[in-house]
């Protein structure tokens, strides 16, 4: 049996390629053979999944003001990469809609130097300010930009969707969806993309796309899951935002058109998805992916 493991991070836990290993180390002990194709839709870690390598690194600020420094990448054909999630990333240690900036990523985007193509990677932040810091620090984008998005979901949907995981509360929601209705591009899809990054991006005359289609035509992905005989993909919490843009729905949805067995896993699995729940123990995510990928080659 030929297995693809193409999981996206774990996030916080385990990169898309730590999780990839563990799987198909597992897979091949038990006698399968297995490919490794870890994904990403423009959240944590895409800039390693489309093989950016670094320039330099830049001292910005976190969503919460601290120094932090985060790389400037770039690919083979010289497009510039940043990735939101590397300068004001998802922190589940501190939780705080009302206070995180995205200040910082503005001031990384500014920093970018001089380049042709800008590619921004957004997702697994821990804001939830509709760009609001990103447009202090930016008055203009330094090169034709193309923004990778790890949701469809528009400006407006985003604080139902994800601001309870960013530490919102009811009341939170009620106020930024009624802040957010009212912005401009509230309604663009993608818009909604690291607590509406997107939006504020697409301002400065950025192209929004989905960031999950483009890295699995980038890796490939179509081509070689039509060689396998099983695609595993997964991430640390699957709900119903995974099929808003996340890189594990995507994948599912492209094995569902190739007609190519996919199994779905999560850390944790809510909203009532039909996916595979591991322990949800992040010090037990290696070796749960390793027992999954044992139990898979078995049978």
């Amino acid at each position: 049996m030929l297995a693809l493991a193409s999981p996206a991070s774990l996030k916080g836990v385990l990169t898309a390629g730590e999780a990839a290993t563990a799987l198909a180390r597992g897979l091949r002990s038990a006698g399968a053979e297995a490919e490794e194709l870890p994904l990403a839709d423009g959240g944590e870690g895409t800039a390693v999944v489309l093989g950016a390598e670094v320039l330099r690194v830049e001292r910005v600020h976190d969503a919460f003001g601290h120094d932090r420094e985060a790389p400037v990448r770039a690919l083979v054909d010289g497009t510039v990469v940043l990735e939101s999630a590397e300068a004001i990333p998802f922190d589940p240690s501190r939780l705080d809609v009302q206070a995180a900036s995205s200040r910082g990523f503005g001031e990384l985007i500014a920093r970018a130097g001089p380049c042709e193509q800008l590619l921004v990677c957004l997702g697994g932040t821990a804001t939830m300010d509709a760009g609001a810091g990103v447009l202090e620090a930016l008055a203009q984008l330094p090169a034709p930009t193309t923004v990778l998005c790890d949701t469809r979901a528009t400006l407006a949907e985003a604080p139902r969707l994800f601001g309870p995981q960013k530490g919102a509360t009811a009341g939170d929601v009620a106020e930024l969806e009624r802040r957010f209705a009212t912005m401009p591009l509230a309604d663009r899809e993608g818009g909604g993309a690291a607590g509406g990054l997107g939006a504020a991006l697409a301002s400065l005359g950025a192209e929004l796309v989905p960031g999950a289609a483009y890295v699995l035509e980038a890796t490939g992905f179509r081509e070689r899951a039509a060689q396998a005989e099983l695609v595993i993909c997964g991430e640390g919490t699957v709900d119903r935002t995974t099929f808003e843009g996340k890189a594990p729905g995507e994948a599912a949805r492209a094995c569902a058109e190739l007609g190519v067995r996919c199994l779905l896993f999560g850390g944790r699995v809510e909203d009532g998805v039909e996916a595979l729940a591991l322990s949800g123990d992040p010090a037990r995510a290696r070796e749960d992916l390793e027992e999954l990928g044992v139990a898979l080659g078995g049978a």
